[in-house]
C-alpha cells in the first residue's frame, strides 16, 4: 500500500491519500481522543503523539500536530494508517459525534429560503471542492441578516489563510450570485 501526502495551506495540517476511499456519505472530523472513539482509525491516529486532530473526506486523510515536528509524526502516521488499512477493519466504529461534529442545528428565517437554497448549491458546487484539495471541509450553519455563517474543518480549521479564504474568496462568489449577502462569518 502507497500512501502520498500533500501539504496544506495549513502548516499544522497534513494530508494522507491512502489511494482508496476513506469515507463514503460525508466527512468526519475528530476534534479529541474522546470524539475519536467513534472511529478506529482516528483513535489509533490520536495515540500518536503529537497529534491533536483528524479530519475524514472521501478519499484522504488529515491530521493536525501540536509541537512536534512532520518528519518525527509522518512515519508514524503513515504507519498507523498504513496498519489500519491492512487489517480491514472499518474506518468508522459506532455512529457517534463525529458524524454529526456540528452540533447545531442550521438557522435562517423561512422568508429566506431560497437564498439559502442558492448559498447551499454554490458552496457544495464551487466552493466545497476546491476547500477539499485542501484537506478540509466548510459547511453551511446559517443565515441572519445577510451574513452567511459557515463552519471550517479540517485543514482549513484553525488555519492561517482560512480568513482570506473566507473573505476574498467565499464571500466574493457568493455576493457575486446572491448580493443580500453582505458577509460571510466563521462560527
Amino acid at each position: 500500500m502507497f500512501i502520498q501526502t500533500e501539504t496544506t495551506p495549513n502548516p499544522a495540517t497534513l494530508k494522507f491519500l491512502p489511494g482508496r476511499v476513506v469515507l463514503e456519505g460525508g466527512p468526519a472530523e475528530f476534534r479529541n481522543a474522546a470524539e475519536a472513539e467513534a472511529s478506529p482509525l482516528a483513535a489509533r491516529l490520536f495515540t500518536v503523539p503529537g497529534v491533536t486532530g483528524v479530519f475524514f473526506g472521501y478519499d484522504f486523510i488529515t491530521v493536525t500536530k501540536d509541537g512536534a515536528e512532520w518528519p518525527h509524526l509522518k512515519p508514524a502516521i503513515l504507519g498507523t494508517i498504513m496498519e489500519h488499512f491492512m487489517s480491514g477493519a472499518p474506518v468508522m466504529g459506532k455512529a457517534g459525534p463525529a458524524l454529526d461534529a456540528d452540533g447545531d442545528e442550521e438557522f435562517y428565517n423561512e422568508k429566506d429560503e431560497a437564498i439559502v437554497a442558492t448559498i447551499k448549491e454554490l458552496l457544495d458546487s464551487r466552493v466545497r471542492p476546491a476547500v477539499a484539495q485542501d484537506g478540509g471541509d466548510i459547511t453551511f450553519r446559517g443565515y441572519e441578516d445577510g451574513i452567511v455563517y459557515l463552519n471550517m474543518k479540517g485543514a482549513c480549521s484553525g488555519c492561517p489563510s482560512s480568513t482570506a479564504t473566507l473573505k476574498h474568496g467565499v464571500q466574493n462568489l457568493l455576493r457575486h450570485f446572491v448580493p443580500e449577502i453582505n458577509g460571510v462569518e466563521a462560527v
